[in-house]
């Protein structure tokens, strides 16, 4: 465990925020899971389009929240400006409801992989918090994500966060036309490699679009199995996470929360991307 931080625990869930009624709700809400998707991988460009104003929402709803990372202010507090924002500009938050999932963003502090739920926690001085935002408007998601450094934090933390930010960028660049899906994994575990990093296996990015998960998985270490060929019009989300330990994992009895076996830090990046016929575009740019 970094800088002598106390361990993670539950903290309190603030009532289930309302969206106004005139805001499209994805098909999932309300329902215990959402149903398959079964269409392409590759997007019309209209699709393509309604993403990029997704992805921008999301972005802009993760910098609002963003902007309020401090020592002292709670997990449920920038749930709230990211949902205020979301629902300001006609989007849906896309994890309100989405198997259950009870808030409008996931927010990962320190030990925290992915996944865990805003509620009471208090950030304090030399933690590291990863936002996961996404929006739903036009019928289509955009989801991102970036790991935030809270007041002081100790430098093997910010290199955590600025190399995992790195392999984000790399695996970007590696999309090619024609290449196979495990390029990116490639990149990303190979750069992660140098620093004795741990890469999260069993969380990946996917595929999205009109489904928030389409079926479509990119992992982000070397997968001999992940052969499928980037084609121009495929639209998925790169979201390495990396660990200053194990890439092995518990879940909290949230059902959600995941935290790395050894309790060690952990970070994360995310874009959702669309291949074009020379390279990749990201879609989640303010």
């Amino acid at each position: 465990m970094s800088s002598g931080q106390s361990l993670l625990v539950p903290g309190e869930l603030s009532p289930v925020r309302s969206v106004p009624g005139n805001i499209r709700r994805p098909e999932y809400v309300g329902k215990p899971a959402p149903t398959p998707y079964t269409g392409p991988e590759v997007q019309t460009p209209e699709v393509i389009e309604a993403m990029r104003v997704a992805g921008r929402i999301a972005a802009r709803a993760m910098a609002a929240a963003a902007e309020l990372i401090a020592p002292g202010v709670t997990t449920d507090e920038l749930d709230r400006v990211a949902h205020a924002y979301m629902c300001d500009h006609g989007a849906y938050p896309s994890t309100l409801g989405y198997r259950g999932f009870p808030k409008s963003l996931c927010t990962s502090v320190n030990e925290v992989i992915c996944h865990g739920i805003p509620d009471s926690t208090v950030l304090r001085d030399g933690d590291i918090v990863n936002l996961d935002v996404t929006a739903y408007i036009g019928g289509v998601h955009g989801d991102n994500n970036a790991t935030y450094l809270v007041g002081e934090v100790d430098e093997e933390s910010r290199l955590l966060v600025e190399r995992t930010r790195e392999s984000l960028t790399r695996a970007v660049k590696a999309v090619r036309p024609g290449r196979q899906v495990n390029i990116i994994g490639r990149v990303i575990e190979s750069y992660a490699k140098r620093f004795g990093y741990g890469v999260v296996r069993d969380f990946t990015g996917h595929g999205i679009n009109s489904s928030f998960h389409s079926g479509l998985i990119i992992p982000h270490y070397d997968s001999p199995h992940a052969t499928t060929l980037l084609r121009p019009g495929m639209t998925f989300t790169i979201e390495p996470m990396l660990t200053l330990g194990t890439h092995e994992y518990d879940m909290w009895d949230d059902g959600w929360t995941v935290v790395t076996k050894d309790r060690k830090r952990t970070a994360q990046f995310e874009h959702t991307l669309v291949v074009t016929e020379t390279g990749a575009e990201i879609l989640t740019l303010p």
